[in-house]
C-alpha cells in the first residue's frame, strides 16, 4: 500500500517536480472497479477516524476525579473547544445541546488537517471537496434545523423578509438574503477549507520537493539554496500544523455562529 504523497514521490525519482494537482486524484488503491473502491486519500480518512476513535476510548474509558496526565491533557483540549467556541456562541443551555455535533465536527476536521504533515501521509484528507462538501452540508442542516425547530413557521420568513425593512426594499433586500443565508454560508464554509488545506499542500510539496533537488542533485552553489529551501520547509510544516488547528477552529466557530443566529429571538 503506497500512501506518500505523488509529488514527494517524483522528486525522489531525480530531476525537479513541482506539485500538480493529480496528487489530489491519486489512482484506486483497494476495491477498484466497485462502489467501495478506495484511493490513498480514502484510506487515510479511515485510518484517521479509526485513531479519532481510538483517543477518545482511550482518553474517556478511565475517568477520575483527580485527573493523571493523560486525562488532564484530554479534558483540556475538550474544555477549550467547549468554552471558546460553543459557550460562547450558544451558551451553556443550548450549547449542551449542540456540543456533540460541534465536537465531532472540530476534532474530525483537525484530525483530517493535520495528515498534511503526517510522515507516509503527506496530504489533507480534506483537500479534496468531498469532505469539505459533506462538512458545510452538516453545518447548513443543523442551522436550518435550529431554527424551524426555535421558530417553527417564522424562520424562513423572517429570515428572508427581516422586519422593519420597508416592502418595497423586498425585492432587493429578499433574495440577498437567500444567497448570503442559504448558498453562501455552505459555499464559503467548504472553500475556505478546501482552498487552504490544497494550497498548503501545494507549497508543502514545492519546498520539500526543491530541498530534496537542490541537495542531493543538482550541483555548484545550489545545495545553499536548498538549506534554505529547508528552513522553508521546515517552518512552512510548524505553519501548516497551526492551520489545521485554525480551520478546525474556524469551521466550528461559523458553525456555532451560524446556529446561534438562527436561534435569535428575531427569528
Amino acid at each position: 500500500m503506497h500512501l506518500v504523497a505523488p509529488g514527494l514521490v517524483r522528486a525522489a525519482e531525480g530531476g525537479f517536480h513541482g506539485p500538480t494537482l493529480d496528487d489530489f486524484f491519486p489512482p484506486a488503491v483497494l476495491f477498484e472497479g466497485t462502489p467501495f473502491e478506495m484511493n490513498r486519500i480514502m484510506i487515510i480518512r479511515v485510518v484517521m477516524v479509526i485513531v479519532l476513535l481510538v483517543l477518545f476510548w482511550l482518553g474517556t474509558r478511565k475517568m477520575r476525579v483527580v485527573p493523571g496526565r493523560w486525562q488532564a491533557a484530554f479534558e483540556f483540549v475538550l474544555d477549550f473547544v467547549r468554552k471558546n467556541t460553543i459557550e460562547d456562541q450558544l451558551g451553556v443551555k443550548e450549547g449542551r445541546r449542540f456540543q456533540p455535533l460541534l465536537m465531532t465536527v472540530f476534532f474530525l476536521v483537525f484530525a483530517f488537517n493535520i495528515t498534511g504533515i503526517i510522515p507516509g501521509f503527506n496530504i489533507a484528507a480534506s483537500s479534496v471537496v468531498g469532505f469539505p462538501i459533506v462538512m458545510a452540508v452538516v453545518a447548513y442542516i443543523a442551522f436550518i434545523y435550529a431554527g424551524v425547530k426555535k421558530h417553527p413557521g417564522r424562520f424562513f420568513k423572517n429570515s428572508l423578509f427581516p422586519a422593519g425593512v420597508p416592502k418595497a426594499m423586498y425585492l432587493l433586500v429578499t433574495p440577498v438574503e437567500f444567497l448570503s443565508t442559504f448558498i453562501m454560508r455552505p459555499v464559503t464554509l467548504a472553500l475556505r477549507l478546501l482552498m487552504n488545506m490544497l494550497v498548503g499542500h501545494m507549497i508543502l510539496v514545492l519546498l520539500w520537493a526543491a530541498t530534496n533537488f537542490f541537495i542531493l542533485e543538482a550541483g555548484g552553489i545550489f545545495p545553499a539554496l536548498g538549506a534554505g529551501t529547508f528552513v522553508f520547509g521546515f517552518a512552512f510544516t510548524l505553519f501548516e500544523m497551526f492551520v489545521s488547528g485554525l480551520q478546525a477552529y474556524v469551521f466550528t466557530l461559523l458553525t456555532a455562529l451560524y446556529i446561534q443566529l438562527a436561534l435569535a429571538d428575531e427569528h
